[in-house]
């Protein structure tokens, strides 16, 4: 989304400075340098067995569609019908209800559905939750007036865990909005740890932040821009600090150049300058459960790809 455009331009100009080491060879020959082929990242064959040997019985699929009228229109909703998840969490809807496509409305897939959308501003942030068998339970925000105003967050409560989506507050250009993410940081980690006394929880979606070095493809240019700032970091260590694990991480710990957003802008994600800012987030104890983590980034329809889970629960 625009929002992140000038961090884009910046990340982008870094991240093909970071190629120049060494080009000025000895003999200053006049040849033009050849463009670096990029390093695309291939998602392994899903994997649908746990490490206690028990089978994938739930598929989960998150995806920040950017605009959920728009991805529509791109066919968005044909991807979804062939990955067939159990349950389908999308972020970025920027949709009332009122003006939902009927494609996505009527979709005989997913009789329960549930969306949340922004209060005040119409077309901004909002988050949808399509599930193929009825939760217990479903609850919006988390139970702060100063949060619940953006359609950020839906909970479903199934027979065996918690399942949580979010569209994490961007600190935005110039980082204007990031005291309140530090804020919004603190509160979301004491409300997913109250859940967790309940019942073990998967959290998905966008969470806006890459959380490593590992994470993004010029982590030096962009020490100060949203997303990878020292504060939204920490902010992610001390969440997995709090007893929760990062799928992809604890499956695919060196596994680099995997990335979930791309600017739209200077061919970011043909040269696969990304980051990776939608994660599977589980409670420990549904750890010996996890089969797989799933980055799809072939599906095309968003400045983000969907990603997928599978787990034994």
């Amino acid at each position: 989304s625009m929002k992140r455009g000038k961090k884009a331009e910046e990340e982008v100009a870094a991240a093909d400075g970071e190629n120049d080491a060494g080009s000025g060879s000895a003999k200053k020959t006049k040849k033009a340098k050849e463009p670096e082929a990029p390093i695309l990242y291939e998602d392994p064959p899903d994997k649908m067995t746990s490490k206690d040997g028990r089978d994938a019985n739930m598929k989960i699929t998150s995806w920040n569609v950017d605009g959920l009228r728009a991805w529509v229109k791109k066919n968005g909703l044909d991807w979804v019908r062939e990955e067939a998840p159990d349950v389908l969490c999308l972020q970025e809807t920027k949709c009332g209800e009122k003006s939902l496509p009927a494609d996505i409305t009527s979709m005989p897939e997913y009789p329960h559905k549930y969306w949340a959308a922004s209060d005040e501003k119409e077309g901004y942030s909002g988050t949808a939750m399509l599930c193929k068998t009825e939760p217990i339970k479903v609850t919006y925000g988390i139970g702060k007036e100063e949060h619940d105003k953006e359609g950020r967050v839906i909970t479903a409560e199934f027979p065996t865990f918690y399942l949580v989506t979010a569209y994490v507050p961007n600190s935005g250009r110039g980082l204007v909005r990031l005291d309140y993410r530090k804020t919004w940081d603190e509160d979301f980690r004491a409300y997913l740890s109250e859940l967790d006394m309940q019942k073990p929880l998967v959290l998905c979606g966008d969470l806006n932040v890459a959380h490593q070095e590992i994470d993004l493809k010029n982590p030096k240019g962009n020490k100060k821009n949203a997303g990878f700032t020292p504060e939204e970091r920490e902010g992610m260590d001390q969440l997995l600090e709090a007893g929760f694990t990062d799928s992809f991480r604890e499956l695919y710990p060196e596994q680099a150049n995997a990335y979930t957003f791309w600017t739209y802008m200077m061919n970011s994600r043909g040269k696969n300058v990304g980051w990776r800012l939608d994660y599977f987030i589980l409670s420990s104890s549904l750890l010996p459960g996890l089969c797989d983590n799933k980055i799809r980034n072939k599906a095309l329809g968003s400045d983000h790809c969907p990603i997928t889970l599978h787990i034994a629960v």
